[in-house]
């Protein structure tokens, strides 16, 4: 199979869907590899360590894109690239449709097969793909937050550990999964006063023995989380139905209630945000203020550590880009559920079901076409 990969043009993405490591793994199994010239330099790989693992190297983005039976990407294909779509193409990347009807709308009448690392679930129900990229985000969600409680943005001007003889900051994280556990780890690690909430009583019981009396675990509700929040200095949003819309857990009515100056960073963003007063921002302007409280909605965040984000994302994905390198689409999917799981639209057919509700469009089981 030709296997390819385009440069991203994201705000401030500088990640890169396969490594030259990943580009000597498809080629050693017998697939063709076009890199886009200088698309790894953001994640510190160089056109020549492409270039000896095998790749081919093209200086021209649409030819990548032609050239291309699977597109391997990290982030969502933008509207300039939607005339480079092609019937048939395998597009390999994180998709977020259900926030994106535009998008959606692309991939559906250009009859691309969207293969979504966000939706892929193993037996176990776990989220392999999106799993690195949640620790990521979470962890970077308390260095952030921590950031942007500076006075210098609009915060409190509160350290979230704080010293000897004064209070340490209040972090409210509102989602117990993998974002939760790793803004939680953080947080704990830097001395915070940390509450979690879900609304899983099995998940609350499994953080509250892995971090014991240094935390605080509620059961989510309007009343719990309310109560929380208005004395929180930092609000994590990390909630995840996948592949659909997230649930709006953050009124708007409590930004009136919380401290001015706190600050709540909603993760969960690119899904659509867990917040009613949430919308995307960008890391060249990360942030805004509605009443008092500053608003963290960056869509990419692991995009701002492209080297860690990008070796922890294709150490997941390389094992299913080769699977369906090796055998096709249809034939990896008519092999393994796994795998259906991943497909989101497939020759003009919305076939996730989450994606479908969420944008109410008509959805077709993958198994009818394959």
């Amino acid at each position: 199979m030709r296997i390819g990969c385009a440069k991203e043009i994201k705000n401030n993405e500088f990640r890169v869907g396969i490594t030259p490591d990943n580009a000597r793994a498809y080629v050693a199994a017998g697939h063709e590899v076009y890199i886009e010239k200088g698309a790894g330099i953001g994640s510190g790989f160089s056109d020549e360590e492409y270039a000896a693992a095998g790749a081919a190297i093209i200086d021209d983005p649409a030819r990548v894109w032609e050239l291309s039976e699977m597109m391997v990407k990290v982030k969502e294909p933008l509207e300039s690239e939607y005339p480079l779509f092609h019937e048939g193409l395998i597009l390999y990347t994180y998709l977020h449709l259900a926030a994106d009807k535009e998008q959606t709308d692309a991939l559906l009448a250009g009859k691309v097969q969207g293969v979504a690392y966000e939706t892929l679930q193993e037996t176990d129900n776990s989220l392999p793909l999106l799993a690195p990229m949640s620790q990521i985000a979470g962890r970077l969600s308390i260095q952030e937050g921590a950031k942007f409680l500076e006075k210098k943005f609009g915060g409190e001007g509160i350290l979230l550990a704080g010293v000897p003889g004064t209070p340490k900051a209040n972090v409210v994280i509102l989602g117990g999964g993998t974002v939760g556990t790793n803004a939680c780890r953080i947080a704990v690690g830097m001395g915070a006063n940390v509450t979690i909430i879900d609304i899983s009583l099995k998940r609350l019981e499994q953080l509250d023995n892995m971090f014991g009396s240094r935390i605080q675990t509620l059961v989510s509700n309007d009343a719990n989380i309310e109560r929380a929040v208005r004395d929180a200095d930092l609000v994590i949003g990390s909630a995840l139905i996948p592949g659909a819309s997230t649930p709006k857990l953050f009124k708007a009515k409590y930004l009136s209630e919380m401290k001015e100056g706190a600050v709540f960073v909603d993760v969960a963003i690119d899904q659509g945000g867990c917040g009613e007063s949430s919308h995307v921002t960008t890391h060249d302007d990360p942030v805004y203020i509605k009443e008092g409280i500053v608003h963290y909605c960056v869509g990419n965040m692991p995009g701002a550590v492209p080297r860690t984000s990008t070796i922890a994302l294709t150490n997941a994905t390389l094992k299913y880009g080769l699977q369906i390198a090796a055998e096709g689409l249809e034939a990896a999917c008519r092999k393994s559920a796994v795998m259906r799981t991943a497909v989101n639209t497939y020759n003009g057919k919305l076939t996730n079901k989450n994606v479908a509700v969420a944008l109410d469009y008509e959805y077709t089981d993958l198994e009818e076409l394959i």
